[in-house]
């Protein structure tokens, strides 16, 4: 009787053992992949695109809370006047919000327009000295940050640049000027008596360059 020889089990090739190997890898990286990865929907806060800064979503957030700001804390201004002349950081100190070029200011102005030039229109106001010169920016341009600078809570930190934080004043113009500009003809206003309320830099007493929140013609 015979019986069939015995053979040694054959061993996996060399080639087999590292597809096993690579194999294994492959599914331990896939799983650690997975395991760390959080699925994030398309339009919630953890959406990258809604962290994104946006001057105009800025803009029209702040505007509003600026105005009301202003429109509380603005000095009629013959009182802001004599208060200046009397003693000028002590004026600025109290109605001011400090800025590295020099304090912000809230005032309410009543009086007549004067001429139009160069985006802004003089204002004769009763109680001011006669060398005091106001002018208020009617647009279409407005330049400076003044809007941007004048409750002090919008600061140079909370942006991640010079670059956003030079946008986020622009924007806030550009809302003051959808909200006070439209329907005004600037060209129109010399003659015109009106109450303005607005923001000025204190740095010559005896020029305020005037940023409105609100005008109101009489």
């Amino acid at each position: 009787m015979s019986t069939s020889p015995d053979y040694p089990a054959s061993k996996p090739s060399s080639s087999n053992r590292t597809l096993l190997v690579s194999a294994a890898l492959t599914a331990i990286v896939v799983a650690a992949i997975a395991f760390d990865t959080t699925v994030v929907r398309i339009g919630s806060e953890n959406d990258v695109r809604q962290q994104a800064f946006s001057p105009e979503t800025f803009g029209a957030e702040q505007f509003p809370k600026i105005k009301a700001n202003v429109e509380e804390r603005a000095v009629a201004a013959a009182d802001l006047a004599a208060a200046i002349a009397a003693d000028k950081k002590a004026a600025a100190e109290k109605y001011g919000t400090a800025t590295s070029t020099g304090p912000v200011i809230p005032v309410t102005l009543t009086g007549v327009f004067g001429a139009r030039k160069s985006n802004t229109n003089e204002m004769k106001i009763d109680g001011l000295p006669p060398e005091t010169v106001v002018r208020v920016q009617t647009g279409p341009a407005v330049n400076g940050t003044d809007l941007r600078d004048a409750t002090g809570t919008i600061e140079f930190g909370q942006f991640t640049n010079q670059i956003q934080y030079q946008d986020a004043g622009s924007a806030i113009n550009n809302e003051m000027k959808k909200a006070v500009f439209a329907g005004l003809d600037a060209d129109a206003l010399d003659g015109k008596q009106a109450t303005v309320v607005g923001v000025f830099k204190l740095i010559n007493p005896k020029n305020w360059l005037v940023t409105p929140v609100k005008v109101e013609l009489k």
